[in-house]
This record gives structure tokens, C-alpha cells and sequence, in this order.
């Protein structure tokens, strides 16, 4: 008998059996390793979707807004120059006139008649006029306008109006529900729905008239015709007005932009008050503090603020509070100050003549003055338009000595007459509007709250002599 084999598995067994016994022993010997902590996680175990209230319709928040949503359409006459080659056939005249017509929509704001809607909705306009959510229609004039934030301000004579509840724009967060309303495309009113994309969002859509942009961005759709509508809270109140869209195709695609209603109020205010939009102004040429600067001046890499790189003028307000060179702006009458559009933006909301409190950094230590605002330079000038086309501005000395006018004639003088405007011929350069309608007019609001729809009568003084002018307010 061969006992090779068993031997050979009697020696391969204690092997693996000894093998085992100090794998064992070894375990026994060392000591264990702690379990791996669980990090702290917040957990919320309820069904997804589930919230306080369910809420399955709006209909009751948007009812008291919607008759306060309005259209507005727009006309105006253009004047066309006809090519020599077709004149024979169009009698020889050298000029065609044609009309150009205008949708967008506008937002009731005070019972007897204020509407905010957008500049470029009523610009160049002639003839404007206002169809309310109950099928009424009215004519409207125009109070004022400002190309620079794309608002405008018109009225329609009618009086127990429904207008919208004024949220406060600066309380709104990313993720907020919203809605639009207008009249897009001219289907009628519509409503649609979306959420606050972002805030303070700057697109150059005004860069060409140096405007001040501070837009709502949000998906709730907004299409051509929108334009000066509303963007309202999830209670109903006015939060933005509409204005612009970004979109490759001239239609939505989610992105849509609204201007705050608190900026949109003050320049209402300042509108309806004086015909103008005056702004504060600082008198200080600035650079954004980045990371490297912020080194540079020995501060910690993520301070914020902007750098006083120039006081201009020498004797303007920032110089006169004591301001100077490499000081860093950081905070303005409560609201922080991150870039050089924050301070512009900001300064430009409070009315010249206003304090503003500006706190700063000077060599690492914190600071705080009070500055008297002045008016923007590019500001003062021409009152504005108080007829397609026709540029007023109350009278000053150095008017009246430019144009020759004595001292006992008040009210608005003609500065500009443009050769395209339908009052060419009726109003001349240099005339002065003494009265409109019976009514003594020295600023340009005064007059546009006497103007009417309609025939009007303007008591005019030029050259020396007084006469009076009919003419129709389209």
C-alpha cells in the first residue's frame, strides 16, 4: 500500500489548520480600528411637493390686478423721402407721410388715471390711446418719459380706476413665484407664470443712452406686446414692470426682464412732479476693488466696495464731505456697494439735494460720511418734450438774455422744434408759452397737467409781441 498521498494530505491540513489558528490569534492580538463617523445630515422625510397649503389656483390673487392691466397702442406719422425715379407717379412730391401703429401694455397705478408703462412703447408716439380690461377706451397724453431706465408715465382722464397694489421690489428672492401680464402679440390679455430667475441683472439692453439697468430677470413668458405690463407676487401685488426679452427668434425663451416697481415709482414720482428725472450725483471717477487691489491696500483679498480713483469736480460733493483719493466705498445709505454699476445705480435714486450716508475704508479702518447730493450734469438742460417734437424749458436769465426776452414775460420757452415733428409750423424757436388753456404754465409738468386731448389754446409771447395758437394734442 502506497501512504504517500496521505501523508501528503496530512501535511497540507496542519498547514492550513496552523495557517488559520494565527490569522486567529493575530485578530485577537490587534487591537480594532474605530468606526468611520456619519456626518450630520438634514433630513426631511415628507413627500416631495408637499408644503403647508397645497395651492391649486391663483385666480383669487390675480382678480383685483387684472382690470388694472391695460393696452396701450401707439401711432405716429413718418415721414418718407420719395426717390426721384417715382416721384412723376406720386404727383412730384418729394415726401410720403406714412403711420406707424404700436402695441404694448401699461399698468393702472392711481384711481384717477396714472399708467406706467415703458418708454420705447410711447416713443415718438402722436396719437396714444388706452383700452381698458372692461372694453373702455380711452385717449391718453403723455406726463413724462425716460429713455435711460426705459420708463414712462401717461394719464387718461377717468376717474374710480382700478389700480394695482405697490409691492416692495427689494424684498424679492430668486425662486419667487411671478406672473405677466399684458398683451402679447395682440391676442389680448394673457397671464403667464414663472419664478424670479435673478435680480440686479445688468444686459446692456440701455447701454446706448447710458441707462441705469437693475432688471427682474424671469421665465414666466414674456413676447413683443408685453412691454410695459406687469410682473406681479404670488399675492397680487405690482413687483416690475416688463420690458425687455433676450431671444434669438423675436419670441420667449425664458428669458425675460422687468424693472423693479420701486425703481419704476420714483422715476414716476419725479415725472409727475416735475416733467423731469433728476439724479443724484456724487462727483467721483471710480474702479471696482479686486482681489489684487484689495492686497494692495493691505486688506483682507474678499473685501467689497469701489475705489475712489478721481474726485470731479474738485469742489463737487464727495470733495466737499471730505472724501479723498484711494478711499473704498463700501456701503450707501444701508445697501452694500460691490461694483461701480452698484454705486452708480444707487446714487443715481436719491434726489439731488438729499443726504446720502456713505460708509468707507481709508488705510484699513472703517469711516462715515454724510454727503449733500448735487444734480447730474447731463441732466440739467432742456426740461424736456411737451409735444412730439417740441423741446421746452422754463425760462432763465441766461435765456432771456440769449433770446432777447424781457423780464415781465413767464413760462416756457421753445428750445427745439424737430422738422419731422406734426407741430412744424405751429410752434416756433424761441416762442414763449405763457399760458396753456387759460392756465399760466413755467414748468414743463405744470403744462402737461393743462394739456388735453383734443383742441388746445396756448397763449404765446415772440418777438415782442403776444398771440394766441390753436393746435390739436393727438
Amino acid at each position: 500500500m502506497n501512504n504517500k498521498p496521505v501523508a501528503l494530505f496530512f501535511a497540507l491540513f496542519t498547514s492550513i489548520l496552523g495557517l488559520t489558528v494565527g490569522l486567529f490569534a493575530a485578530e485577537k492580538a490587534a487591537p480594532k480600528s474605530a468606526p468611520a463617523k456619519m456626518p450630520a445630515l438634514k433630513l426631511d422625510a415628507s413627500p416631495i411637493g408637499e408644503t403647508k397649503a397645497i395651492v391649486s389656483s391663483y385666480a383669487d390673487a390675480l382678480e383685483n390686478i387684472r382690470p388694472a392691466v391695460v393696452s396701450v397702442y401707439s401711432s405716429k406719422l413718418v415721414r418718407q423721402r420719395v426717390p426721384d425715379i417715382f416721384r412723376p407717379y406720386l404727383g412730384g412730391a418729394p415726401e410720403q407721410q406714412k403711420r406707424q401703429s404700436g402695441l404694448g401694455s401699461g399698468v393702472i397705478v392711481s384711481t384717477d388715471g396714472y399708467i406706467i408703462t415703458n418708454n420705447h412703447v410711447v416713443e415718438e408716439a402722436d396719437e396714444l390711446r388706452v383700452l381698458l380690461n372692461d372694453d373702455r377706451e380711452f385717449t391718453a397724453k403723455v406726463i413724462g418719459t425716460d429713455p435711460k431706465t426705459d420708463v414712462a408715465v401717461i394719464k387718461i382722464e377717468a376717474e374710480n380706476l382700478p389700480a394695482a397694489v405697490i409691492a416692495d421690489s427689494a424684498k424679492l428672492r430668486v425662486g419667487d413665484v411671478v406672473f405677466a401680464i399684458g398683451n402679447p402679440l395682440g391676442v389680448g390679455q394673457t397671464v403667464t407664470m414663472g419664478i424670479i430667475s435673478a435680480t440686479g441683472r445688468r444686459v446692456g439692453i440701455l447701454d446706448e443712452v447710458g441707462g441705469y439697468e437693475d432688471f427682474i430677470q424671469t421665465d414666466a413668458a414674456i413676447n413683443q406686446g408685453n412691454s410695459g405690463g406687469a410682473l406681479i407676487d404670488a399675492r397680487g401685488r405690482l413687483v416690475g414692470i416688463n420690458s425687455a426679452i433676450i431671444s434669438t427668434s423675436q419670441g420667449n425663451i425664458g428669458i425675460g426682464f422687468a424693472i423693479p416697481v420701486n425703481l419704476a415709482s420714483s422715476i414716476m414720482r419725479s415725472l409727475i412732479e416735475t416733467g423731469t428725472v433728476a439724479r443724484g450725483y456724487l462727483g467721483v471717477s471710480t474702479s471696482q476693488l479686486t482681489p489684487d487691489l484689495a492686497e494692495e491696500f493691505k486688506l483682507p483679498k474678499d473685501t467689497k466696495g469701489v475705489v475712489i480713483a478721481d474726485l470731479n469736480p474738485a469742489d463737487g460733493p464727495a470733495a466737499k464731505a471730505g472724501f479723498k483719493r484711494d478711499d473704498i466705498i463700501t456701503v450707501i445709505n444701508g445697501r452694500t456697494v460691490t461694483t461701480v454699476d452698484d454705486l452708480r445705480l444707487i446714487i443715481a435714486q436719491i434726489p439731488p439735494g438729499s443726504k446720502a450716508v456713505i460708509k468707507y475704508l481709508r488705510d484699513g479702518k472703517e469711516g462715515t460720511k454724510e454727503v449733500t447730493l448735487t444734480q447730474r450734469p447731463d441732466d440739467v438742460g432742456p426740461s424736456g418734450e411737451l409735444l412730439p417734437g417740441v423741446q421746452v424749458e422754463p425760462l432763465s436769465e441766461e435765456l432771456r438774455g440769449q433770446y432777447r426776452i424781457d423780464n415781465d414775460v413767464d413760462g416756457l420757452i421753445i428750445t427745439e422744434v424737430d422738422v419731422n415733428s406734426p407741430y412744424q409750423g405751429v410752434f416756433i424757436r424761441g416762442a414763449v408759452i405763457v399760458s396753456l388753456n387759460r392756465e399760466a404754465v413755467n414748468s414743463l409738468a405744470a403744462a402737461k397737467q393743462v394739456l388735453r386731448p383734443g383742441r388746445n389754446l396756448a397763449f404765446v409771447h415772440y418777438r415782442g409781441a403776444y398771440r394766441y395758437v390753436t393746435f390739436i394734442n393727438r
